[in-house]
């Protein structure tokens, strides 16, 4: 039998459902909305330990007043070590998504909803990164509620990665063909004030890497320029490896990894 909890979030908190697996619904928004939503938690987990873990967790996030406890125990078979995953997903950072869901099926976590800037966007799945091991893949569909310019930047990106040549900061055909979506949004928007962001994955030395992710945002920005972006609009920024959006123990989430943010600047 499929492990099967779900955490209901009345109010504006949040929702989690599991399944060996986890679904939860996010409705929490700020502080103070959450500081008097009730988390109510239902479904079945494979035994006490894994309930007072969950529940602990939980109280610790919105207060022991706030969180309803409908949680079975017994007869079913978790993934190795779900207990332990699950409660390091329920970090902090997800107290900020509002309107959303975070779900797990298998080693398959999904989280959508709506947080307040891209800065945010990032760090939630940063956190839920560093939080999983490399079985779990992580699905973003996240959208900043603004509804403004950083929602038009974000939806062109549409969570690609921009390319370089391998270990070098000269773009790709396809990376020029994203940049020039980009810069159509830019120019869309009234050219404001950005950041160029560069990650990179974890291969190798850590100042090695933010070394190449400055000279890529660096390059992104000039290409930009030479597409009639104002120079003074756009800042490059190399993050290096710091902000992991995915596992760097595959390929797949190295990949994702080395990538390039566009980040409105107030």
């Amino acid at each position: 039998m499929n492990l099967k909890t779900k955490l209901l979030a009345v109010a504006s908190a949040l929702v989690l459902a599991a399944s060996c697996t986890m679904a939860a619904e996010l409705a929490a928004a700020p502080d103070a909305a959450a500081a008097s939503a009730k988390v109510t938690v239902s479904g079945t987990v494979p035994d006490e330990a894994a309930r007072a873990a969950v529940l602990g967790k939980l109280r610790e996030l919105y207060g022991a007043a706030n969180v309803v406890d409908r949680l079975e125990v017994g007869g079913v078979v978790p993934p190795p070590n779900w207990t332990e995953y699950m409660t390091k997903l329920l970090g902090p950072n997800l107290k900020q998504v509002s309107k959303g869901q975070v779900s797990v099926n298998g080693t398959q976590v999904a989280i959508r909803g709506k947080v307040a800037n891209e800065a945010q966007r990032q760090q939630v799945v940063s956190d839920m990164a560093m939080a999983l091991n490399p079985t779990y893949s992580i699905d973003n569909a996240l959208v900043v509620a603004d509804g403004g310019g950083q929602t038009v930047l974000d939806d062109t990106l549409s969570n690609r990665v921009v390319e370089f040549e391998s270990g070098s900061a000269t773009l790709t055909p396809r990376g020029r063909a994203i940049l020039d979506e980009m810069i159509v949004a830019i120019k869309q928007i009234g050219t404001p004030r950005l950041q160029v962001i560069g990650h990179t994955d974890s291969t190798g030395h850590r100042l090695a890497n933010v070394g190449l992710s400055l000279a890529r945002a660096g390059a992104v920005r000039d290409y930009l320029i030479e597409h009639a972006v104002p120079g003074e609009s756009l800042h490059a920024v190399g993050a290096g490896p710091d902000h992991p959006v995915a596992t760097n123990d595959t390929a797949e989430g190295r990949a994702k990894n080395r990538r390039i943010e566009f980040r409105l600047v107030n």
